[in-house]
Formats: C-alpha cells, sequence, structure tokens
C-alpha cells in the first residue's frame, strides 16, 4: 500500500515536468502493464534505448523522410513526442513494454497512416493487439470495438474498416515494437515501411 501510495505521488508531482512521457509512464507503473515472456524476450533490442525525440530536428529532415513526416504529424496534431526525464530511468527499464508502447504510438500512426481520430486510433490499436503486443491491448480494443462507434457515429464506416485494415497489418508486419525507429528518421518512409513488411 505504501508503494502504491508514493508511486501515486510521483504521478502528481510529474504534472510538472517538461517530458509528456514521464506520467505517462508512472501511470503505467501504478496500473503495472504486464507482457508475456515472449514478447519480453522481442524487446530486447530496445532495453534502455530511449533516445528524446527533437521534433525541430526531424523538421529539418527532406520532404518525404520517415523523421519529416513523424514531425509532419505531431505537429499536425499539436502533439509532443513522450520523452522520459532521466531521474526516471530504473521505472522506465522495469517498465520496457510500457515505455516503448507510450514512445512508439505517434510513430506507429505515420507508419500504418492512420490518423488520430478515432477511426485511426482503432486502426493503431487493432495492429498492436493483432501483434499480440499484451493482453490488456486486446481487452482495449475490445471495449473500443464497442464504444467508439457510439462516441463517434459519424465514423462507423471509417472505423470498422481501419479495424480491418489495422488487423491485416498486424500480421503482415514484423513485430515492431523491438525495432529502433529513432535510428532510420533520415531515410525515405517508404524504404522503412517496406523493411517492416508495411505495404
Amino acid at each position: 500500500m505504501l508503494k502504491k501510495l508514493q508511486q501515486l505521488q510521483a504521478i502528481i508531482a510529474s504534472r510538472n515536468s517538461e517530458n509528456l512521457g514521464d506520467i505517462a509512464i508512472l501511470k503505467s507503473d501504478f496500473f503495472g502493464a504486464k507482457v508475456s515472456p515472449t514478447v519480453a524476450s522481442k524487446l530486447q533490442p530496445v532495453v534502455g534505448y530511449y533516445p528524446v525525440i527533437d521534433l525541430n530536428q526531424l523538421s529539418q529532415y527532406p520532404q518525404g523522410s520517415f523523421g519529416r513526416e513523424y514531425a509532419n504529424h505531431m505537429r499536425a496534431n499539436q502533439l509532443e513526442p513522450l520523452n522520459i526525464s532521466p531521474e526516471l530511468e530504473d521505472i522506465a527499464k522495469r517498465n520496457l513494454f510500457a515505455l516503448r508502447y507510450l514512445v512508439t504510438h505517434d510513430i506507429f500512426h505515420v507508419l500504418l497512416d492512420f490518423d488520430t481520430t478515432y477511426a485511426g486510433e482503432i486502426g493503431v490499436l487493432a495492429f498492436a493487439a493483432t501483434q499480440n503486443y499484451s493482453k490488456s491491448l486486446q481487452i482495449g480494443l475490445c471495449l473500443a470495438r464497442l464504444l467508439y462507434p457510439i462516441l463517434a457515429p459519424q465514423q462507423i464506416q471509417e472505423i470498422f474498416a481501419n479495424l480491418a485494415k489495422g488487423r491485416e497489418l498486424g500480421k503482415k508486419a514484423d513485430f515492431l515494437l523491438g525495432y529502433r525507429f529513432e535510428e532510420h528518421w533520415e531515410e525515405p518512409i517508404d524504404d522503412v515501411r517496406k523493411r517492416l513488411g508495411l505495404p
């Protein structure tokens, strides 16, 4: 109980952090996001890997590059990367799945070509659930499938089309969560997609 109270205090304190990833990783630590041993082994290439993402730098890359497309997506949707403070390194290390999923969520939007509407979100969620990242994502997909059509009835067609597309992409693509995307910002986005098995 004392540990949970300390975690809750850390979440509240992190609201003043400049790094938006801090509160997200602390919440994941509080709720105890878990993955299977199979997924944990596939995440070994990204253990301790969470470079800071600088949108200003990525905006300087050529048009059509992976980094530039990601920066354009983030700016168009008024989003900031979920960077993690060095002080939370220990928490990040023990929550590898949560950290990697949080950091790569918007990267997935760009690579899979899903926008940030309910229809776009369910596409990314369907992809991640199909890749078997965690049971919690599969549960989340079941809930989203029920709730999103109610929350956005004007998007019903797109929601179900993206649900199918996300599942199809999830079956075809490599295991993306363990990929070091941040080392490929300068490459053409189509080349990155092709390498990862994305059409």
